[in-house]
């Protein structure tokens, strides 16, 4: 599981981007992190993997603190960047191979992976060209199959579906759903709010780092009293904070 607790972050003192944030994703679940642009959602995404520092409160990823115990929760992450713009001179297939390296993925299981995976995203025929030549969703894809390969307990993916093909979208949607099937985690930040009310089991809504519901899609039609789609009722929550 994945556990945020009283978290806040400054960038510049007294601009407090995330407020006193508390979360908990159980095992299991598909969670999905909602927001506007600017809203908070990257970078809590960012402290949770330990790449931004957190000011005040702390997180857990399987009881391991992303600040006391930083290599012990890593390694059960998988991240998906919002930008996957990473050692871009590098060819696919060394990228690949680097990720196996650090998270001790062996020669055959990477072999076997790397090739299911790169067809079933279709990248088979570049992975030996240099990253820098792939397009944004070939980077994308090439993201996503680093994270299956060492098939971490934890999925974090940070707007995963930007750029995807058709295709490519519906592949991981399913591999998203198996994944907490099998007992884990999938957090995943989305502004695809139809992709969110058919496959999360939960969702938060941030706005100016202030955490605004946290529950199923059916908790927030009950608590607005409608039965409309998600996209509708994201927008009427975003209009009572600003509205408050």
């Amino acid at each position: 599981m994945i556990k945020i607790e009283n978290v806040s972050k400054e960038y510049k003192k007294g601009n407090t981007v995330i407020k006193n944030l508390n979360l908990e994703i159980n095992d299991g679940e598909i969670f999905g992190f909602l927001g506007a642009n600017g809203a908070g959602k990257t970078t809590t995404i960012k402290m949770m993997t330990g790449i931004l520092k957190i000011d005040e409160g702390d997180i857990f990823i399987d009881k391991y603190s992303i600040s006391k115990n930083p290599i012990e929760a890593k390694m059960n992450i998988g991240l998906v960047p919002d930008n996957p713009d990473i050692f871009l001179k590098l060819r696919g297939i060394e990228y690949l191979n680097f990720i196996g390296d650090m998270y001790d993925v062996s020669k055959t299981d990477r072999i076997t992976k790397i090739h299911e995976y790169s067809v079933k995203f279709g990248i088979e025929e570049v992975l030996n060209n240099k990253i820098e030549s792939y397009s944004h969703g070939m980077k994308q894809k090439l993201q996503i199959i680093s994270v299956l390969l060492h098939n971490p307990k934890n999925w974090i993916l940070d707007e995963p579906m930007t750029a995807l093909d058709p295709t490519a979208t519906f592949e991981l949607k399913n591999l998203m759903k198996e994944h907490a099937r099998s007992g884990n985690v999938v957090f995943f930040s989305t502004h695809i709010l139809d992709v969110a009310e058919k496959i999360c089991d939960k969702i938060a809504i941030i706005d100016n780092g202030k955490l605004l519901f946290v529950g199923t899609y059916d908790e927030i039609k009950k608590e607005l009293k409608e039965n409309k789609p998600l996209e509708e009722l994201f927008m009427e929550i975003i209009k009572n904070e600003k509205e408050n």
